[in-house]
């Protein structure tokens, strides 16, 4: 396989049940028990212990569900300040070997290693002893990718999970892409691997069989990336100090809307989105905000924070209604749009990436 730009090494670090395995170090009557990180009465899941994912338990499930699904779980109470001063720790080791270190969240980061502080050559060598000192300092474990760039690593991060590690050398590339399931592909959620499933399309083998017109076709700007990925093209740097603050969906409509029936529509497919958005990256948030843009441009939002995090597809709508009703004019809207804030990334990190994603009517997800 050809690239046409310069061999990277890129490691994507992600350390393992971070919340739950931080209760369990920190509180040993809590090992080897199914427990979950959030709030047991009308919360939800923040995080899920290894023991807990055997029963079907995961983050941004309904507490609710998630004890239906494990009778035996045990509930404890986040400690964000707990989190930040271990994820400090980790992230110390990370600069004694880079300073191009790209924070995701407190638990994963990416790390470009392609020169590094302690001229190492093989970028194998140095995952394996970030996650040897992680250990060591914290007793806590991670796991780890490594590959030519950002996308590459972390599928590769996601395959010897819990402690192991992940290399793809550019050799090998090709062939694994071939064979990876398109669910696997970064980027791909459960709505569009059941459309490229409808499709023929189940392995990066038969994705690549697809030109990048008719990528675009069926995805819109999507089949753009899904086209790159799948010939192993992800040129995106790793860059240090992004902040994460919210996810937003946004639609700007061809036609004026004035109609209630169809801002309800509107916002029930915003809410749908948005949650799709948040299920994929795993993130909850406690402030919902409704931006309106009127006929004259004009912009009006208002937001509703909750003390739990907002969980439901359901909530996301009933709360955007909330909002409209408080809308200071009764003129036509040519954009409305749906973000979510005060992050459990935010909480749990400080640090972290800024997700925000814009797209209009005629996108495709």
């Amino acid at each position: 396989m050809d690239f046409p730009f310069s061999i990277r090494k890129i490691i994507h670090v992600d350390m393992d049940a971070f919340y739950a395995s931080v209760e369990q170090h920190d509180y040993p009557e809590l090992r080897g028990k199914p427990i979950a990180v959030g709030g047991e009465h009308r919360g939800v899941v923040a995080a899920a212990s290894y023991e807990a994912r055997k029963f079907g338990v995961r983050s941004a499930m309904s507490s609710k569900t998630a004890k239906e699904k494990c009778p035996d779980l045990i509930f404890v109470k986040p400690r964000f300040p707990r989190y930040k001063e271990i994820s400090q720790k980790i992230r110390s080791i990370f600069y004694e070997y880079t300073d191009l270190v790209e924070p995701l969240s407190l638990d994963e980061a990416y790390l470009d290693v392609t020169e590094n502080k302690k001229e190492l050559e093989s970028a194998n060598q140095i995952a394996r002893e970030i996650r040897q000192k992680i250990f060591e300092q914290t007793g806590l474990t991670a796991s780890a990718g490594i590959s030519v760039n950002k996308f590459l690593a972390k599928v590769a991060s996601d395959i010897n999970k819990p402690n192991g590690q992940k290399t793809i050398h550019p050799e090998k590339i090709e062939e694994f892409l071939d064979e990876l399931p398109v669910e696997k592909f970064y980027g791909v959620g459960k709505v569009t691997a059941n459309k490229m499933y409808t499709l023929g399309i189940f392995k990066g083998k038969d994705l690549k069989k697809k030109t990048l017109e008719q990528l675009t076709g069926l995805f819109g700007k999507s089949g753009i990336y899904y086209y790159n990925v799948v010939r192993g093209i992800h040129n995106s740097e790793v860059k240090p100090n992004r902040i994460q603050k919210s996810v937003a969906v946004e639609r700007t409509f061809f036609e004026d809307l004035f109609d209630e029936q169809q801002i309800d529509e509107k916002l029930t497919s915003l809410s749908a989105e948005l949650q799709q958005r948040l299920q994929k990256n795993n993130i909850l948030g406690r402030t919902l905000t409704l931006k309106i843009k009127y006929k004259d441009f004009s912009l009006f939002t208002r937001s509703i924070t909750k003390d739990e995090y907002f969980c439901t597809e359901k909530d996301f709508f009933l709360t955007s209604k909330k909002l409209w009703e408080l809308r200071p004019f009764d003129k036509p809207v040519r954009l409305l749009g749906l973000s979510l804030s005060h992050l459990n990334t935010e909480e749990k990190k400080q640090v972290s990436v800024q997700l925000k994603i814009q797209f209009q009517e005629f996108e495709n997800d």
